[in-house]
């Protein structure tokens, strides 16, 4: 089992990255993916979910509108598009994977089955 992000980097304020968390050795559409994100010194924030088909998606209160997450099946891919980052934004990014039953709870809540080793975001001017 892998899951493989990529696509950070360090960005000006305001401006926008595109992470993408490449899935291999499960069965990619039966769970559930998340990203979760840990600033240095701080411990884990989720940051936004998706189900196991993408339609239905979810974000933390502070990425609403800056925030957009998606999932391609055919592609075992899960990305997340971020527009509009502030310094606050900085932090090493996780992708996460639970196999929940669709409509089962929320996915702040989902228990992750797998990690991967993260992306690191950088923005500062």
């Amino acid at each position: 089992v892998q899951l493989v992000e990529s696509g950070g980097g360090l960005v000006q304020p305001g401006g926008s990255l595109r992470l993408s968390c490449a899935a291999s050795g499960f069965t990619f559409d039966d769970y559930g993916m998340s990203w979760v994100r840990q600033a240095p010194g701080k411990g884990l924030e989720w940051v936004s979910g998706i189900n196991w088909n993408g339609g239905s998606t979810y974000y933390a209160e502070s990425m609403k509108g800056r925030f957009t997450i998606s999932r391609d099946i055919a592609k075992k891919t899960v990305y997340l598009q971020m527009i509009s980052l502030r310094p606050e934004d900085a932090a090493l990014y996780y992708c996460a994977a639970a196999r929940i039953p669709d409509g089962c709870g929320r996915p702040e809540d989902w228990e992750y089955d797998y990690w991967g080793q993260g992306t690191q975001v950088t923005v500062s001017s």
